[in-house]
């Protein structure tokens, strides 16, 4: 049940600190300010809002590294999970189908060349119409 509630908080700080990182503008918005576009009388104060946002993500990511290793220590007491380099190497072919040019040694003997049908080719219309040309 710890597990599941860890997850669900993680998954949360996730999305919270990509909603506030795509909420923060970049170094090229302060060039606006300067010319009395800026965002001075916000709700933050003039440099409020940046600081605010840049904390509230710093925050949110260490609690989410904080979950991850949490998650991480938590998944590896559960017991033993599979490692697939541990695991026993693949059995050959057990289908028995022969190996290329192994006719003698199953005692089945290949087919003459006298006894394998041949098919005569189809005529197509192209052929047809070059001969009546």
């Amino acid at each position: 049940m710890m597990y599941q509630v860890i997850i669900v908080i993680h998954v949360l700080l996730g999305l919270g600190v990509v909603g506030l990182v795509l909420m923060q503008q970049g170094k090229g918005a302060d060039a606006g300010a300067a010319f009395g576009t800026g965002s001075s009388g916000s709700v933050f104060g003039a440099q409020g809002a940046a600081s605010f946002l840049s904390r509230a993500t710093a925050i949110l990511a260490t609690l989410f590294f904080m979950t991850s290793l949490g998650l991480a220590v938590m998944n590896s007491k559960q017991g033993a999970a599979y490692d697939l380099m541990n695991s026993p190497k693949a059995e050959q072919d057990t289908l028995g189908i022969p190996e290329a040019g192994s006719a003698k040694e199953t005692g089945n003997p290949s087919p003459k060349s006298e006894e394998v049908p041949v098919v005569a080719p189809a005529e197509t219309g192209i052929e047809q119409s070059v001969e009546k040309k």
